[in-house]
């Protein structure tokens, strides 16, 4: 149900309850639950929600935290694997004691619903932009899996979309409801380690991927799974026959659906190198990387890497593999955001306790992401992860890659999105989508 529908159906309730207490003599008591009163929320208020991609992650947002939260009511679960929507209907219908989940093959039958207000996308990468498009043009609000995109052509094309239909948008970049990563992005934009001029960002290593590749060999096909639609999940990407070992969680490690550690950790981390830069609506100037993709076997994203961008004002960020982390450097010390959500490091206490004035920089204050996405779409206010940062995060992983393809200096206009050196580094902009799935 959309708000102005539920915002009409609050005010024939009211009326409908004054006539009810005219009518009756005796006391009528009516539920907190269903008034909203206390730290309930009432029926008419709730956001009304549809999960499509419920796999591991999908699971995740799904039982942790949207069943968990009384602003939402899930409605519909959507996967081309039948076992995994159907786990996710049953919880879901557990979890609310009804039989009022359902479960779809097909995300267009979701999509198609006019009694939901939002979706959460969590599918393999190659997905996310073909079906966050579609959910505005259908008048969805949209929680999107990181990275929002496979390309940037494909993430200029949402963030467009977005816009256009005046959608309430987040992706999955939850750094950003971190209190220790907003504190330490705030004393570096705060100037407490100086003048910044590096961030270190190191990713996971994925070199064991080499080994699979070894093990494996040339893979052959595989017998389809029942119960699987193969030819939905792959959509827009090529075909190819089915294999195992290139579904589900280890998609990531093939390049037809995905760019290994440098979408999957470099979104997270790379976000935050944008925050902590000031430059989360623009990007670098110059791009320029050395990395290894396996010649052969079925997983053929970079294992290995080596990527420097540098921006307009002199900040560099030099992106490698090895133990995960971001370090902040400044002419006056440093600031280090690990993996553990909880705390941050600095080069002294002095740094790290530091005060934050009232009258400096204030990031957007968020501690639950998924809550945060919920009130949003109550509100209509921008998110802590709106459409045009996550787009600009992601074009960051994407030129890496590109970079460390063509194998030559790039210069890159953020404001134009195109690289100003190199037509066949344009060309790796964007990738060719099977049919029907165009963007």
């Amino acid at each position: 149900m959309k708000a102005k529908q539920r915002i009409n159906r609050r005010k024939f309730l009211t009326k409908s309850a004054g006539v009810t207490a005219c009518s009756f003599t005796a006391p009528y008591f009516v539920p907190a639950s269903v008034l909203g009163a206390g730290d309930h929320v009432a029926p008419s208020n709730r956001i009304t929600m549809g999960c499509i991609g419920n796999g591991e992650r999908g699971k995740h947002v799904l039982f942790e935290e949207l069943l968990k939260n009384a602003k939402a009511q899930v409605l519909a679960t959507c996967d081309v694997a039948n076992w995994r929507r159907a786990e996710a209907r049953d919880a879901v219908d557990e979890k609310y004691g009804s039989q009022d989940c359902t479960a779809y093959h097909d995300f267009r039958e979701v999509l198609a619903r006019d009694d939901l207000d939002a979706v959460m996308i969590s599918t393999p990468d190659h997905w996310h932009t073909p079906i966050a498009i579609a959910a505005a043009r259908a008048g969805k609000d949209i929680y999107l899996e990181k990275p929002v995109s496979h390309t940037v052509a494909e993430g200029r094309a949402l963030a467009d979309a977005v816009r256009r239909y005046g959608r309430v948008f987040t992706t999955a970049t939850i750094n950003r409801s971190f209190p220790a990563a907003r504190r330490a992005v705030e004393l570096v934009r705060n100037g407490r380690i100086g003048k910044l001029h590096t961030i270190d960002v190191v990713l996971p290593s994925s070199k064991s991927i080499e080994e699979r590749n070894a093990e494996i060999g040339i893979p052959k096909p595989d017998p389809i799974p029942d119960g699987f639609d193969y030819d939905m999940w792959l959509g827009p990407a090529p075909w190819v026959p089915y294999n195992g070992a290139r579904v589900f969680w280890m998609f990531r490690y093939c390049a037809d659906y995905s760019g290994g550690y440098m979408t999957d950790w470099g979104a997270h981390t790379l976000d935050l190198a944008q925050w902590g830069n000031g430059t989360q609506l623009s990007g670098p100037t110059e791009i320029e990387g050395q990395g290894y993709r396996p010649p052969t076997g079925t997983y053929d994203v970079h294992t290995r890497f080596h990527v420097t961008y540098t921006y307009g004002n002199g900040v560099k960020v030099v992106v490698k593999d090895g133990d995960q982390h971001i370090r902040f450097v400044g002419t006056d010390g440093w600031i280090e955001f690990g993996s553990a959500p909880t705390d941050f490091d600095a080069s002294s206490e002095e740094i790290k306790n530091a005060e934050i004035g009232p009258d400096e920089i204030h990031l957007y204050r968020s501690e639950d992401h998924t809550d945060n996405f919920l009130t949003c779409v109550q509100n209509r206010t921008e998110t802590a992860a709106p459409v045009e940062v996550a787009h600009r995060s992601a074009t960051m992983c994407h030129l890496g890659i590109i970079a460390m393809d063509v194998g030559k200096k790039l210069k890159w206009d953020p404001v134009a999105e195109r690289f100003t050196n190199s037509e066949a580094a344009n060309r790796m902009l964007s990738k060719s989508m099977r049919s029907p799935w165009m963007i």
